[in-house]
């Protein structure tokens, strides 16, 4: 997309392109308004809350010992260094914080400084995390029936789970989210769910909330936990029932203007003007680092108090390990619950995730918070973890020695 305009052969546009094709996706996830409609979560008019940063030395200092930190790979790769994983997970930003300091900040790809950057799925955890504070504050029952709230929900599968089902993704809703089965339901829910006039002779649902009211069950409530957006997206109609407001001005409300966001934000939205709760959120790479700042500080930044501490407390103690499963095969043994992965292992690490290579991975123990956007070729996470993982726990503890 260089050029005014650019010739046709590098233009990326809207609806004749596969722009979250690669590499045309390295484009995209730095602008997805130019692409699809969005709304927009306003930081409001104050002057932001400045992150603090190490001094110049000693952040140079650390950035320097930060590349140079090597660490085997999962999946039988040679050793590699920090700088060489920014590479081949195609890093387009990344932040580290320790201690509530920015110790390490680098920018690549699309992302500068000032842009902002397509959060994917780690859009869920924002919204898991608005549902848990409503939880937690009473204006949302853990243990009510979705139908109780959503009545539209009544002819469907999601009538009889509880909020809770849905807030860990074990709700038993038939839908399949693999990206290469050109029949997987993923495609069905963004045909219904795209801003664009539908095709015609398109007969199927409209918005993300038609789609949600008739999907059908598949499997038993609470038995498992299965990855799926459709579950969040329900979560995010509970949120905006239970709020009375969508889920861009609650995040806003209770979140981007009161932790002094430096950039609004925005959320893609379906033929309605819904915001899509699953993962339609683009922000700035400080701003997501303010947010992993309040789940480390149990809800508060720069001294003040957003949410009770319990909101954090609660994902923290995770969901039933038991229900997990296999199939991510580098997070056997840990869990997820409202819309937040709880890691395994010896570090106490919750992480928001998204496709592609995107996310805050917050670890308690070493009072560190990491935020990355990037535009891995494949969407598939498990394919980016064996680099990751390994490369965010060696920063853990040559953090923890500082």
């Amino acid at each position: 997309m260089r050029g005014v305009p650019p010739p046709p052969d590098k233009r990326i546009t809207q609806p004749d392109s596969v722009y979250f094709s690669f590499p045309k996706l390295r484009w995209s996830v730095c602008h997805l308004r130019q692409l699809l409609p969005t709304i927009g979560i306003s930081r409001g008019l104050g002057a932001p809350v400045p992150l603090a940063y190490a001094d110049d030395a000693e952040r140079e200092r650390l950035q320097q010992g930060i590349d140079a930190l090597t660490f085997e790979p999962l999946d039988g790769r040679p050793p590699m260094t920090w700088a060489q994983s920014l590479a081949a997970n195609y890093t387009d930003g990344i932040l580290v914080l320790h201690r509530d300091r920015v110790v390490y900040e680098r920018y690549s790809g699309c992302l500068a400084e000032d842009g902002v950057h397509a959060a994917m799925s780690m859009t869920k955890s924002l919204t898991g995390l608005l549902a848990q504070i409503l939880v937690t504050e009473g204006a949302l029952d853990e243990h009510a029936r979705v139908v109780d709230i959503v009545p539209e929900a009544a002819g469907g599968a999601y009538a009889t789970a509880t909020v809770r089902q849905v807030l860990d993704m074990t709700t038993g809703v038939r839908y399949s989210e693999d990206y290469a089965d050109p029949d997987a339901d993923i495609w069905k829910y963004s045909a219904a769910a795209s801003p664009l006039p539908k095709p015609a002779g398109y007969e199927g649902p409209e918005g993300y909330f038609e789609y949600l009211a008739q999907v059908q069950p598949e499997g038993r409530h609470g038995e498992a936990f299965h990855y799926k957006t459709v579950d969040a997206d329900m979560a995010g109609w509970l949120v905006a029932r239970a709020s009375g407001r969508p889920v861009n001005e609650l995040a806003s409300e209770r979140l981007w203007r009161p932790m002094g966001a430096e950039q609004d934000a925005s959320m893609t939205v379906d033929g309605i003007g819904t915001p899509f709760a699953g993962g339609g959120l683009s922000a700035g790479l400080r701003d997501m680092g303010r947010l992993g700042l309040l789940m480390l500080d149990e809800g508060v930044i720069d001294g003040r108090r957003l949410f009770p501490a319990g909101v954090v407390r609660r994902i923290r103690a995770g969901g039933d390990p038991a229900r997990f499963g296999t199939a991510y095969p580098a997070l056997v043994g840990g869990s997820y619950t409202s819309l937040w992965w709880v890691y395994p292992g010896e570090h106490e690490v919750i992480a928001a995730r998204g496709v592609h290579g995107q996310t805050i991975y917050v670890d308690f123990t070493a009072q560190m918070v990491i935020v990355r956007f990037a535009s891995f070729p494949k969407p598939q996470n498990t394919l980016i973890d064996p680099t990751s993982l390994p490369a965010f726990q060696a920063l853990a503890s040559y953090l923890r020695e500082r």
